[in-house]
């Protein structure tokens, strides 16, 4: 049989042997669906905390189901290894590693460059290897093609499979899991797209949608997040905009979305979080210097964004100037760090960025987040959050400020404390006593 023939009679009786590179956010939960489907998986990842927590059944990842972990590492499906020369026995690895940017706000994808070079050199023929990583595009096929084949000797086409298949994951979201969100799959070649897809097909709930090429797939992921980023980026400009003319931009968007065509709501906040639509924008503007095209749109919106935790702090300087306090020396307790609602996920969150607005002003800051009992700085320093609030705790700050909308905070009790409350996230829009409540 051919390479094609053998990898897709193993996707049918399921001898087919899965990898994961990465266990993460959306490695853990990818091969957690791959072993519960069936396939015999093994996860890779660099940092043996995780991959002890994995093999002793640990969870660490909201999306995953402890019970689920557990059964697939005691039954022998799911295992987890330091060790890549285990790639060898693995018929489709696929790459979930980080895609931040580097002080320069420029992409770092040393993760992916790594990944690659650590899998080309136990890559085996009748290999599969899809990319899933959040990358620029033309990754696949510029970066990952030739180091795979300079590390392993063997031919893309012709000895392994290369494809590109967006993640798409909202950590927290009660409706769609990894399981049941629609793929998208670009490949080098069109047997390569068939089988790859026939992969995902096996595991995932969803639908899979074949594109042409891996850049196809690279760019629309890029447009989903920017989409976002550039929605987000519009209602923060108005926000600002309705403040200054006293109207209440929440109010603004209830009421357009009241139209049930032809209008989506987005809603402003103190910044953007999580991992891609802050840093998506940022890969697609630089791979479009390469082609001397400047995304005018795209990069307006970046500013406006990344301006929202300062002008936010701006705001509550305002609001204490009023209760006749400087931010200098004040105390203000924010409410929120993690990027979203009830989870404990705070990569690139806003929140983190306005504490360390807050700091540059010499505000005493403290944060309460059920969810995140401590977060690490960018200096891989480490902050403690309240363990707990109540009214005597409230009553110790000049002002609370909500960053994240937690559904499992008291808000009624924080406002009720005689403390000016600064809403970002407008949480607070069905107490009737707002005398101490502004909303962004």
């Amino acid at each position: 049989m051919s390479m094609k023939e053998e990898l897709i009679a193993k996707i049918q009786n399921k001898t087919l042997t899965m990898g994961v590179c990465g266990l993460g956010y959306v490695g853990l939960p990818l091969a957690v669906d791959k072993a519960k489907h069936g396939f015999k998986t093994i996860g890779f990842d660099v940092q043996k905390e995780k991959v002890d927590m994995v093999n002793a059944g640990k969870n660490y990842i909201g999306d995953v189901v402890d019970a689920d972990l557990q059964e697939l590492v005691g039954n022998g499906m799911l295992r987890a290894t330091t060790d890549f020369s285990f790639v060898s026995d693995v018929d489709f690895i696929a790459i979930c590693v980080p895609t931040p940017l580097d002080a320069h706000q420029q992409p770092d994808i040393s993760y992916v460059k790594n990944s690659a070079i650590a899998i080309s050199k136990h890559l085996t023929k009748g290999t599969m290897v899809v990319l899933e990583s959040t990358t620029y595009p033309g990754t696949t096929e510029e970066l990952l093609l030739p180091i795979l084949e300079e590390g392993s000797g063997l031919k893309c086409g012709e000895d392994f499979y290369l494809g590109f298949s967006p993640e798409r994951v909202d950590p927290g979201n009660l409706i769609y899991k990894t399981s049941n969100t629609p793929k998208v799959v670009g490949a080098v070649g069109a047997d390569a797209a068939e089988v790859i897809s026939m992969v995902y097909s096996s595991i995932l709930d969803s639908e899979v949608h074949t594109v042409s090429c891996p850049a196809v797939a690279e760019m629309e992921k890029i447009l989903e997040n920017t989409y976002r980023n550039i929605n987000i980026g519009l209602i923060n400009e108005m926000a600002i905009l309705c403040n200054k003319m006293g109207i209440n931009i929440w109010e603004v968007v209830d009421a357009a979305k009241t139209k049930p065509y032809g209008f989506q709501a987005f809603y402003p906040g103190p910044g953007l979080g999580g991992h891609c639509i802050p840093l998506d924008p940022y890969y697609l503007s630089w791979k479009a210097r390469e082609y001397g095209f400047h995304t005018s749109m795209i990069e307006s919106s970046m500013m406006v964004n990344d301006r929202m935790p300062e002008y936010t702090v701006e705001r509550s300087g305002k609001i204490l100037n009023r209760h006749k306090k400087a931010l200098n020396g004040s105390k203000v307790l924010v409410l929120g760090v993690a990027y979203k609602q009830d989870i404990d996920d705070y990569r690139e969150s806003p929140a983190i960025k306005v504490i360390e607005e807050f700091e540059k002003t010499g505000a005493e800051i403290s944060f309460y987040d059920p969810f995140v009992a401590k977060y690490r700085d960018e200096k891989h320093q480490w902050h403690e959050g309240l363990t707990e609030i109540n009214p005597d705790v409230i009553k110790q700050f000049d002002m609370v400020i909500i960053t994240t909308a937690h559904t499992t905070v008291d808000y009624e009790m924080v406002t009720t404390c005689g403390v000016p409350v600064f809403d970002c996230k407008n949480v607070t829009k069905n107490l009737t006593n707002r005398e101490n409540i502004e909303v962004l």
